[in-house]
């Protein structure tokens, strides 16, 4: 099956949740395996739940360990449970040990795809140890090297073909980087950065080897992060996918429009301030979106900027000083050239300096609004354990709509009325 018609299918079971169930089952193993992986969590638990636990279980018999344990993920603890114990015997003890850690720990990140050998044994009794495990998985292991059950290393693979076979294996031992197995996303990340390897070992208490973790692996959670990020910037659920239906996109998105109507009544309150400024001269009503629209613009561009430099850990409240000196800076610079632009456009549209004048201030405070907001909420909403991008957009525009509002609107008050 190839590529086309793999995204096919995947949007027909998507697309129609009351024939999905069929055409799934109706599917040979081998494209379940490929399209199961394919498709968004929300249809995966749609599908997980409703397939016979015999269906299920041979499904899970055709996927890898830590692609099983995501599944298993989806559906109760009790039941997942139950379906481990009936998986072959020889992977029962694999992906229960893959189950019960954090995903998000450096535990919940390995694979069990590896051998290990002693430091003592011959190159040809670890090239028939790999033979095995590559016929029972249909993977080439990675070799590590112990004595005594304390990792020394790992055996390149190429090297079974150029060494003696007599030879010791701790002969062409390499040395290999370990994380612990409670180490978090960005620990093991760092081990990455700081030691361009492919792939580290997981170990648990007394040194003791539980699994490891591929480049590509944290490759692919950094694409997952980036799409997340941007998901949660938009306020809609990480889950949802181009194919959810109607129901699922509402459940999924309703609260954080609830949370910016709430919002939007804020700043209409504002407005409503001065609804005897805006009666008397119309044209102010004409002007007041660029305000707010300018300090949203800008306060999204130092929003990206701080979330950027917070994942990299370049920055953090303590130090955010000298980066809010800048912004506010640069905000100020910006605010007065756009100030001037806008000013002379309405003084030659509407011959009224004043309106002009009104529009320019109210431009640079929004904009040196829009940096404060926009450099301190992300670095707060961290602070407070929660991720930067996910509701530092609905302050941060809130801010820039009711500010921007109440300085020109009360400008406008204090020079025309």
């Amino acid at each position: 099956m190839n590529d086309k018609e793999l995204m096919s299918i995947v949007r027909k079971i998507s697309y129609y949740p009351k024939q999905r169930l069929e055409q799934f089952n109706s599917l040979k193993l081998g494209q379940q395996r490929d399209v199961i992986l394919k498709l968004s969590k929300n249809v995966q638990r749609d599908i997980v739940l409703k397939l016979k636990k015999a269906n299920f279980i041979s499904l899970l018999e055709s996927l890898d360990d830590d692609e099983v344990a995501d599944l298993l993920q989806l559906i109760p603890q009790k039941k997942a449970t139950s379906i481990i114990k009936q998986l072959n015997n020889s992977r029962q003890e694999e992906i229960s040990l893959l189950f019960k850690f954090n995903p998000n720990t450096a535990a919940g990140l390995m694979n069990l795809n590896y051998i290990k050998v002693e430091f003592d044994d011959s190159i040809a009794s670890v090239a028939l140890q790999m033979r095995k495990h590559e016929k029972r998985t249909g993977k080439i292991p990675v070799i590590l090297i112990v004595k005594s059950a304390i990792l020394l290393g790992y055996l390149p693979v190429h090297q079974l073909g150029f060494g003696k076979p007599k030879e010791k294996a701790g002969k062409y031992l390499k040395k290999i980087k370990t994380v612990k197995y409670n180490a978090d996303f960005n620990q093991v990340l760092n081990i990455f950065e700081n030691n361009p390897h492919n792939k580290i070992i997981v170990i648990g208490e007394r040194k003791k080897i539980l699994g490891l973790i591929y480049s590509d692996d944290i490759l692919q959670i950094l694409h997952d992060r980036e799409t997340s990020s941007l998901y949660d910037f938009a306020g809609v659920n990480t889950e949802e996918s181009v194919f959810d239906p109607v129901k699922s996109k509402v459940k999924s998105r309703y609260q954080w429009l609830m949370i910016n109507l709430g919002t939007a009544f804020l700043a209409a309150f504002t407005v409503g301030l001065f609804d005897k400024t805006i009666a008397k001269y119309v044209l102010l009503a004409v002007y007041m979106p660029i305000v707010a629209g300018m300090g949203g613009n800008a306060a999204t561009q130092t929003l990206a900027i701080m979330v950027r430099g917070i994942t990299l850990k370049q920055i953090s409240l303590k130090t955010a000083w000298k980066t809010l000196r800048n912004e506010v800076g640069a905000s100020l610079v910006n605010g007065f050239l756009n100030g001037v632009i806008i000013s002379v456009i309405v003084y030659l549209k509407d011959g009224d300096w004043r309106i002009g004048l009104i529009l320019a201030i109210a431009m640079i405070l929004n904009l040196v609004i829009a940096a404060i907001f926009g450099t301190l909420v992300p670095l707060i909403m961290k602070q407070l354990g929660k991720d930067p991008a996910t509701s530092a957009t609905v302050f941060i525009t809130t801010a820039t709509d009711i500010f921007g509002f109440f300085a020109f609107l009360g400008i406008a008050t204090f020079i025309l009325m």
